[in-house]
């Protein structure tokens, strides 16, 4: 079975466009989670939301006029993120008359697609009885493998191009997707990753279910708490997170530098049952996909040094400690350090595990682990694995294994494991 590595990264955020950007903003623990005026002006229960600044400005500097105007904003984080990975890949971007890459493909999820553009432009010009201002674009901009096909053409992909949609699995489940084709020998480098428009009519139905959290609008920065007593829901977020996923071999032939490996993954589904549901998680799924994800690394949960977990500031995040504790045989006193990006963006849906995963491999690259800011008042279930959350940014030079889950709606569960890279 070949061996993959990740050569590229690229990311939009809410606390930092671009890999340094977002590193550096990881490493002071830095939010991104800011007020939203249209939030308030539409009577929305929680008024704060993490959504990446300066975007189009940094679409028109990299994209062509053309294309902007095909480009709604899913698409410009998709591709900004996607074309900054296959850059920090030392790939150049290709010309519109170059070959096509047969080798490369691309798994690029979302969890809501283009609603954006469908609630601003298609229901209103279509009940208006304007069909003809829609223009010759909608189509591509709406549906959910509008970011992939965008992305496929900028890139001149030639092997399997697709979205996947797994609620907010996604991003962590297109990952282990991707794994899977290159281990196969099915393709030698696919672009993996996930990304979700900043938009109240996406945001606008978690408010009506009550699962935004109302406690902090006047304090946006407080406002993410996972593990956290306080939390009272989530924040919603987005972005794009991508990853550039390489067989070792090919890596290794043309001298690319290497982040880290993937030693293995999993995904499953709990099927709404003994306690999961079309909004739960099974916790029998959750420590199945745990073990699975840790016998495809072939490793056992005692190697596991850092968790970036789900953790959605909501009732489930102590039920999901519960399940990696039982997944990774480990007890609260023999407990690996967990930490939350959630905590700095908020809960970007679709691009939740990209983002997370970009996350996950800046800090095994860099030697340190990023706080979970938030939860100085650790809930009262979690306070048993209380000394292993990182309540500040610090140094790990010994970290060598990071798992990272996502688990979404629908009882769907993803698992990743990153190794280190040592050469």
């Amino acid at each position: 079975m070949r061996r993959v590595v990740v050569t590229g990264l690229g990311v939009i955020a809410p606390n930092g466009n671009g890999i340094s950007a977002f590193e550096s903003a990881l490493r002071k623990g830095q939010s991104g989670i800011r007020y939203q005026a249209i939030m308030e002006d539409c009577k929305f229960g929680c008024r704060v939301a993490g959504t990446p600044e300066g975007v189009d400005e940094l679409a028109e500097a990299t994209f062509r006029e053309d294309e902007l105007l095909a480009m709604n904003m899913s698409h410009r984080y998709a591709s900004l993120a996607a074309v900054e990975a296959w850059r920090s890949a030392e790939l150049e971007v290709p010309e519109l008359e170059s070959d096509v890459d047969w080798d490369t493909g691309a798994i690029l999820g979302t969890g809501i697609g283009g609603m954006d553009t469908t609630a601003e432009k298609v229901v209103p010009l279509t009940d208006q009885k304007k069909i003809r201002r829609l223009g010759s674009t909608s189509v591509e901009q709406v549906m959910a493998s509008g970011i992939s096909a965008r992305v496929s053409g900028q890139l001149a992909l030639g092997n399997q191009v697709t979205t996947n949609s797994s609620a907010c699995s996604t991003g962590t489940e297109a990952v282990s997707m991707g794994v899977e084709r290159i281990r196969a020998g099915l393709a030698e480098r696919m672009i993996c990753g996930g990304a979700e428009a900043a938009s109240h009519y996406i945001w606008a139905g978690f408010d009506a279910m009550r699962v935004l959290c109302r406690d902090f609008n006047d304090e946006p920065e407080k406002a993410s708490r996972p593990m956290s007593a306080s939390a009272g829901g989530f924040i919603p977020g987005s972005g794009a997170g991508m990853l550039m996923l390489e067989s070792l071999e090919s890596a290794e032939a043309r001298g690319a530098e290497i982040y880290a490996e993937v030693l293995g993954s999993a995904v499953n589904c709990g099927g709404h049952r003994t306690g999961g549901s079309m909004t739960a998680p099974n916790p029998e799924g959750v420590v199945r996909c745990i073990k699975t994800a840790l016998a495809d690394a072939k490793i056992d949960g005692s190697q596991v040094d850092v968790i970036n977990g789900h953790l959605t500031a909501t009732g489930a995040d102590p039920k999901e400690i519960g399940s990696w504790s039982r997944g990774l045989d480990r007890a609260p006193d023999d407990f690996p350090t967990i930490t939350a990006t959630k905590s700095l963006v908020g809960h970007a849906l679709g691009a939740a595990g990209g983002l997370e995963s970009v996350a996950s491999v800046l800090m095994l690259k860099g030697g340190f682990v990023q706080p979970a800011i938030n939860c100085e008042d650790v809930h009262d279930e979690i306070q048993p694995y209380a000394q292993s959350i990182p309540h500040e940014g610090g140094d790990a030079p010994d970290m060598k294994i990071l798992a990272k889950s996502s688990f979404g709606f629908g009882d769907v569960n993803a698992c990743v494991i990153y190794k280190k890279w040592e050469a």
